[in-house]
């Protein structure tokens, strides 16, 4: 449970779904601080975040920390009944950054995603409007393309991923047995598809990997060490896909952190990756 006062929890109604948004208080200092708008990865409760918001607020940024469809405070619940993906995901980052609006307007907004919620905050900007924030932050993030992998897991994650994506289609729904957590099968089968492809699906009729590459914005890209689902070389394959836009790319070692880092374990140590956030932040051009 959150400590009282830590957070606002509040709501946003789509169609078909109801997305819990988690409002951090404003950090100390002057009004008007940048504004990180922060997606999880698939599976991942906002809640997971609140030491990284905690850093980020340290370092002065406005935090709001949004649950992805079907995890946590948002709805619906992944069933057979649920057919959304990868389209309806990137929308959500749409409709959440409309209901913020009236508190966005003149302040620097940053959307910064981890994982599938990088991805979905990646092709908002793509599908929908690049203008909507002033930069993208992207932290353990990439393409799970199976070619990625190094050593024995590079030929397991093919039918790994694949097995998962059948599971989903079989069931109507993927039951979360040791990966990602309860999801609808539509946000599987465009998650293996990555995996197998090494490309996003078309969403919505659109060319995703064309759109991407006219995509112009700030980008910070970060990768850690020790990542077992998408390791250095999946975010720069990801990268790859955006040469309009202006990409700073890093990795954060275990040794820069002073503690082990993964996939998740970064969120735990994420002092350094705040500031470096809000060092990039603060050198973003003025809208």
């Amino acid at each position: 449970m959150s400590a009282p006062g830590e957070y606002t929890q509040e709501y946003v109604d789509v169609d078909g779904a109801r997305l819990g948004v988690q409002v951090h208080p404003e950090p100390e200092g002057p009004p008007g601080a940048p504004v990180v708008v922060l997606w999880p990865a698939m599976g991942v409760r906002a809640r997971y975040y609140r030491p990284f918001a905690a850093h980020l607020r340290a370092a002065g940024l406005a935090v709001v920390v949004a649950d992805l469809r079907g995890t946590g405070e948002s709805t619906p619940a992944p069933s057979r009944a649920c057919r959304y993906g990868y389209a309806e995901l990137a929308a959500d980052v749409g409709a959440v950054l409309a209901a913020l609006k009236p508190r966005l307007d003149g302040r620097p907004t940053i959307l910064l995603g981890h994982s599938l919620g990088g991805q979905a905050a990646l092709l908002h900007l793509a599908l929908h409007d690049a203008g909507a924030v002033d930069g993208l932050a992207l932290v353990a993030v990439g393409v799970p393309y199976w070619r990625h992998y190094q050593g024995p897991r590079r030929f397991g994650v093919l039918p790994y991923s694949q097995g998962i994506a059948a599971t989903a289609r079989l069931l109507g729904v993927w039951p979360g047995w040791g990966f990602g957590g309860r999801q609808a099968r539509g946000v599987i089968r465009d998650w293996a598809y990555t995996a197998r492809a090494g490309r996003f699906p078309a969403l919505d009729g659109v060319d995703v990997e064309a759109a991407l590459r006219t995509l112009d914005v700030p980008v910070l890209a970060l990768s850690v060490d020790d990542d077992q689902y998408t390791p250095h070389a999946a975010l720069d394959h990801l990268c790859g896909k955006l040469p309009a836009a202006t990409v700073v790319r890093e990795r954060l070692t275990s040794a820069q952190v002073g503690a082990p880092l993964d996939h998740f374990a970064w969120v735990r140590a994420s002092g350094p990756v705040a500031a470096r956030v809000a060092a990039w932040a603060a050198g973003l051009p003025k809208a």
